[in-house]
């Protein structure tokens, strides 16, 4: 898993109903605190907040990272997601993998 850093820009992955912000939503670190939460800032194409929130790195990935100042690709992103499976689904992804690469 990446580690989110300061200023990196991040995809939940739960909802947040009470703040309006939902799976696939992206918002970005504007602090990081010691006991492992992260303040997430949410805004719109104004550069206006919406939401600000803190939260744990298992609700949330990194999709860009300001050290490198460059987007993740496809495939950290899958390795990403997949750390947050069960065992259970991850096997289940797998076979969906399986089965899409016999449908090629």
């Amino acid at each position: 898993m990446i580690k989110p850093e300061l200023f990196d820009v991040v995809e939940l992955l739960v909802n947040l109903p009470s703040e309006q912000q939902f799976i696939g939503n992206q918002g970005t670190i504007v602090e990081c605190y010691n006991d492992g939460k992260y303040e997430v800032e949410f805004s719109n194409e104004q550069g206006e907040t919406l939401a600000l929130c803190s939260l744990s790195n298992n609700e949330f990935m990194v999709v860009w990272q300001a050290q490198t100042k460059q987007w993740l690709t496809t495939t950290d992103k899958v390795t990403a997601l997949i750390n947050f499976l069960s065992e259970e689904k991850r096997v289940e992804l797998l076979n969906f993998a399986l089965g899409l690469i016999e449908k090629s």
